[in-house]
């Protein structure tokens, strides 16, 4: 459902991401796991066609991203980090609002907009101005508008930066229930997520994939999940020995 083959990214001299090759397919949840700046949001960008590519492909669903991309489009559901909301609208109003840009009028409106709103526990909160609602609510109405054209594939962003432990469970249930229908691509840099949700781990450290597996496979001697991850980042290498 998700293909990426060697996506490269270059701005002047530096390189974002070089030949970073992966799928992920029907009923999956992927974790994009790496430290801050390794390029997961660069490969979001490019994956949902908000970015374009130096050099390489992207098909979602079969669909070439650079030569049908509103069919690709079509398919997608994308939660950038924080991702945008009009704060002097109202969960109702900016759900309207989305469906009409997706074609949906009338009766199938207002059906899939009640659909999304029980989903996502928002159906309480429709009509408050989203700038009083909290963080965890202003996601779970980012996440209802990112399914209201009922999309095959979701690619998140850190769907949990900046909530709340209780929040932050919350979402996470959400996001285990999508995976069992749909394809699931979630950018982290927080190892705990990979427990909660994730079937599969794509790592990505310098713009690199340097990991491709599953969780249980993120080890090494016993060490835990924490020292796999400063092995791939090099972190353990660069560990000076006290002096005496």
């Amino acid at each position: 459902m998700i293909e990426a083959d060697g996506l490269t990214k270059h701005y002047g001299s530096f390189s974002a991401i070089q030949n970073v090759t992966f799928s992920v397919p029907r009923g999956q949840v992927a974790a994009f796991l790496g430290p801050n700046g390794a390029g997961k949001s660069t490969t979001m960008k490019i994956l949902t066609g908000y970015l374009a590519p130096t050099s390489g492909k992207v098909r979602i669903a079969g669909f070439d991203l650079s030569n049908q991309r509103r069919l690709a489009a079509e398919k997608i559901g994308y939660l950038p980090e924080n991702g945008p909301l009009y704060l002097d609208m109202t969960p109702a109003s900016l759900l309207s609002f989305f469906a009409e840009a997706r074609g949906m009028k009338g009766e199938k409106q207002a059906k899939r907009i009640e659909e999304v709103s029980e989903q996502f526990g928002i159906t309480q909160v429709l009509h408050k101005p989203i700038h009083k609602l909290s963080k965890g609510y202003r996601q779970r109405v980012g996440m209802a508008q990112v399914l209201l054209h009922e999309p095959e594939v979701l690619i998140m962003d850190e769907p949990t930066a900046g909530l709340d432990p209780n929040q932050i469970r919350d979402v996470r249930a959400i996001i285990r229930e999508l995976g069992k229908t749909k394809t699931v691509l979630l950018s982290t840099h927080i190892l705990q997520e990979v427990d909660a949700v994730a079937d599969r781990v794509i790592f990505i450290h310098e713009g690199k994939i340097v990991f491709d597996g599953k969780p249980s496979e993120m080890n090494i001697d016993g060490n835990g999940r924490e020292h796999f991850f400063h092995h791939l980042t090099g972190a353990l290498e660069t560990v000076e020995e006290p002096k005496e």
